[in-house]
């Protein structure tokens, strides 16, 4: 963890001197937590009102940490409507801060203090504090509603400073301690204020228009002075300006707008204040240009520049290219020719009758600086006030010696960058010199044992947690009302030695305890047995609470030791950290299986079987989840469900044997044909009815029914999962992460598993949560899949950051989130049960059995 934190340093080094750097920030991806968990804040930058004791001080209300007495906690009891109590971090520079999250004092079950509401105010000087408010003009935030869970929240709008206050509220007297994060990015653009005429209304009898600037955070009477707004929110105006990123507001809300009947000099003035002197490079005015509501950008911009205490004589003038033809709202780059200065004044001519702007970005490099000279004063308090000394600009001679200085940093850089990951690498070569290197990054992606993806017994929503302390994990939109699930503790049980297993490869499973994350609910610390195992591909992990042990206890199924001999190589179909997977044929299989499992093969021919097989490398643990899975899937039985077959464990490397269909997966399958109709005559291409894809859908909705009868969870259902034998029969298995072919269909996670977020339910994406309920989301999404013939991905047209941020629009349930399109071939019956399984609550998703009853009433 070190090393990736040294990484990350050395590349956000490596963005800061490549210069002009772009400041337009995406509130959607600036979400990284600033240090407080992490410990990059300093203890010397976080100071309160008051504290109750030593071991209570500011420094210990770190976010999931435990240290002292496991929170900062004010002297005194916090009083209705006072706000006396605060917590206050300093972030040293300013920040573009999108998500808080705050937590209670818990202290190993003696603690129960939190705080049930809290306001916050920011700072970007230390002189001038501001009082956020979300949209609406609300000031409280919920907080904590027990003393351990962690509840974040966004900051709608957020904010931009340099120092942020949280200040208990309650609505009677009681004792509060709090913990907190603040999650964004560093606010790059460096401005710290704009001045403009305050926003004007448009009067229409189709749609009164207001084009305010809602959110300022400075004075604001006829104009708007010393503050920043909706100008900096990162959220980009609509083509039509009647509409708005923002739910239930007025038609003009995200654009800040004037009418030329206002200005009789035609040209509206914005002041722009910065932090320091910058060397800017273009600015970026994000406009309207609904030409046929009389609506467009500005005609010509006029920039007057300051550096120090007069401007410049001689202003920079742009005129853009008129556009009649794309009524559509864009960013209109002004090139600021390298100028220095720490204020801009630009005057922006009329084009039309309105000119509406949504943001304004500058992208600039900071000021270079002599060791004998400081930089101007920047409203920062007296005890951190840079001395008033002039400052010089660079000439041409110098810019050319700073551009090769940055460029050998730059190469210096990355020497070093490529030596800590070629001692990674090299580590791992000597710890497993006998292990051969993996085909490529997916597969070596797949090593990450946190959360990977197979059938997955679970209870309500039991899930194996990836403890992650990179800096640069980002949090993803949640919503207003996210809260993190309890943590429980829990303890591996011991896993009984089969009489049957040869004492060779038998070894007990010890006890280990394991952070997991339970559905929300859970009143307080619980304590729960827990099986968890790693599969040999990388692709399962069993999940198995003490409530349903039925499954690891009584007398142990019988699985026949298959003679080596007799298994011929076909095809690798996969491979993982700790084993591969194999296409084999068995000579006399038959001979082997008890009398319940009937092939539809004489017995003189060979059986087409998967084969995983164990690296004879493995560690301990490794083999150890070898066998409890081969216990597990011995248990297995169903018409539609893998079966495990056989085994080999008397000698390394250790293998188990499943069934395999001789079509393959069902993505190929599908992929190779077409569906009967005009099209597929002409082109003689094999056809498949959609009776018989009704017929495949209804049979893996009867294997998930029965696993989800088990409390069983898939969590990778896709077709790639399933497999086709004779006659359209469907078998669920799980090789498909292990396989090269669909690495397009997952998604890598900095310090995580790779994810199939396209399969994956808002819940799990955002929550960690696994249920039954997010398997039929996945179902729903595999429907989609096989009424397409497999010929598209899922949300082919969004990006996977795209996707991801489609899932925080199913969370805030506001009517923007998109939905998979009915397909071509699909009735309106049948794009009803998708929907369905698409649902925002859990609990109003179908389960299993109505699903396959529905499927099985669809056939003639």
């Amino acid at each position: 963890m070190k090393h990736l934190w040294d990484v990350h340093f050395l590349l956000l080094i490596l963005l800061y001197l490549l210069g002009a750097v772009t400041s337009q920030v995406n509130p959607g991806v600036c979400r990284y937590p600033l240090g407080m968990s992490g410990g990059q804040i300093q203890d010397e930058d976080i100071s309160a009102s008051s504290q109750w004791s030593e071991s209570t001080a500011a420094r210990y209300g770190r976010l999931d940490f435990e240290e002292g007495d496991g929170a900062w906690c004010p002297e005194i009891t916090v009083e209705p409507d006072s706000l006396k109590e605060f917590l206050q971090i300093d972030l040293r520079s300013l920040h573009f801060i999108t998500l808080v999250g705050t937590q209670g004092r818990h202290a190993g079950g003696i603690g129960n203090e939190f705080s049930q509401m809290y306001k916050i105010k920011y700072s970007r000087d230390g002189s001038r504090w501001i009082s956020w408010r979300n949209r609406q003009g609300k000031q409280v935030i919920e907080g904590n509603r027990n003393a351990y869970d962690i509840v974040l929240k966004d900051l709608e709008p957020p904010v931009i400073a340099r120092f942020v206050r949280f200040m208990p509220v309650t609505d009677h007297s009681m004792n509060v301690c709090m913990r907190v994060e603040l999650y964004g990015c560093e606010w790059l653009d460096g401005l710290v204020s704009y001045n403009a005429p305050a926003g004007e209304q448009m009067s229409s009898p189709d749609y009164p228009a207001y084009f305010n600037d809602s959110v300022y955070d400075g004075a604001v009477i006829h104009s708007m002075t010393e503050g920043l707004g909706q100008l900096t929110d990162g959220v980009c105006g609509l083509d039509d300006f009647t509409h708005s990123h923002v739910y239930n507001v007025w038609p003009g809300y995200d654009y800040v707008g004037w009418t030329n009947e206002s200005f009789p000099s035609a040209y509206v003035e914005i002041m722009f204040e910065f932090d320091r002197i910058r060397n800017f490079t273009t600015m970026k005015v994000h406009c309207n240009n609904m030409y046929a509501q009389h609506i467009k950008g500005f005609r010509q911009v006029v920039c007057h520049f300051r550096s120090e205490a007069d401007w410049e004589a001689t202003p920079l003038a742009f005129s853009p290219v008129e556009d009649e033809k794309n009524p559509s709202a864009r960013f209109i780059t002004v090139n600021l020719a390298n100028h220095m200065a720490s204020a801009i004044k630009c005057q922006f001519y009329f084009a039309d009758a309105w000119m509406l702007f949504s943001e304004i970005t500058f992208q600039s490099d900071t000021a270079m600086y002599n060791t004998t000279l400081a930089p101007p004063k920047t409203g920062l308090p007296p005890n951190i006030q840079p001395e008033d000394d002039p400052t010089h600009k660079i000439d041409d001679s110098n810019t050319r010696i700073l551009i090769g200085c940055l460029v050998a940093i730059i190469l210096i850089l990355v020497v070093i960058i490529v030596i800590i990951l070629w001692r990674q690498v090299w580590q791992k070569m000597l710890e497993k010199a006998s292990r051969r290197m993996l085909d490529d990054e997916l597969t070596a992606s797949l090593s990450i044992q946190s959360e990977t993806f197979a059938y997955n017994h679970n209870q309500s929503s039991t899930i194996i947690e990836q403890e992650s302390n990179s800096t640069y994990e980002r949090i993803f939109p949640l919503g207003p009302d996210y809260q993190e699930p309890s943590r429980i503790i829990c303890k591996l049980p011991e896993f009984a030695q089969s009489s049957e297993e040869p004492a060779s490869t038998s070894t007990a499973a010890s006890k280990s305890t394991t952070t997991t994350v339970i559905q929300d609910g859970a009143p307080h610390y619980a304590e729960a047995d827990i099986v968890n195992l790693q599969g040999v591909t990388g692709s399962n992990t069993y999940a198995i609470p003490a409530l349903a042990m039925d499954l690891l206890s009584g007398k142990d199924v019988a699985v026949e030791e298959f003679p080596r001999k007799l298994l011929t190589f076909k095809e690798k179909l996969g491979e993982g950290q700790f084993g591969e997977v194999h296409l084999c044929e068995a000579g006399g299989m038959q001979e082997f299986m008890n009398k319940e499992f009937l092939f539809d093969i004489p017995e003189d021919q060979p059986v087409l079987v998967a084969v995983k097989m164990l690296r004879s490398d493995a560690d301990k643990n490794a083999r150890n989840d070898f066998l409890k899975e081969i216990k597990i899937m011995s248990r297995l039985k169903d018409p539609n469900i893998i079966r495990l077959l056989a085994v080999c464990i008397y000698s390394d490397p250790l293998c188990m044997i499943t069934e395999y269909m001789e079509n393959g997966d069902l993505n190929q399958f599908l992929s190779r044909h077409e569906p009967e109709g005009q099209l597929a005559l002409l082109s003689n291409a094999p056809t498949v009815s959609f009776n018989n894809l009704c017929y495949m859908a209804a049979q893996i909705a009867s294997g998930m029914k029965y696993l989800s009868s088990l409390n069983f969870v898939h969590r990778d259902l896709a077709t790639r999962n399933c497999l086709v034998g004779k006659n359209y029969t469907i078998k669920i298995a799980d090789f498909g992460m292990s396989r090269n072919l669909y690495s397009g269909d997952y998604y890598r996670i900095q310090g995580r598993a790779v994810l199939p977020i396209r399969w994956m339910s808002w819940e799990s994406i955002l929550l960690g949560k696994f249920t039954t309920a997010s398997d039929v989301w996945a179902f729903g999404v595999t429907l989609w899949e096989i009424l397409n013939f497999c010929k598209e991905q899922p949300y082919s047209q969004l990006t996977d950051e795209q996707v991801i941020e489609n899932t925080g629009e199913f969370f805030r349930d506001q009517k923007r989130q998109i939905y998979l399109p009915q397909p071509v071939l699909c009735p309106d019956s049948l794009y009803k049960i998708m929907l369905s399984c698409w649902r925002r609550n859990t609990k109003e998703r179908p389960s299993f059995q109505e699903i396959h009853r529905a499927l099985l009433e669809m056939q003639p």
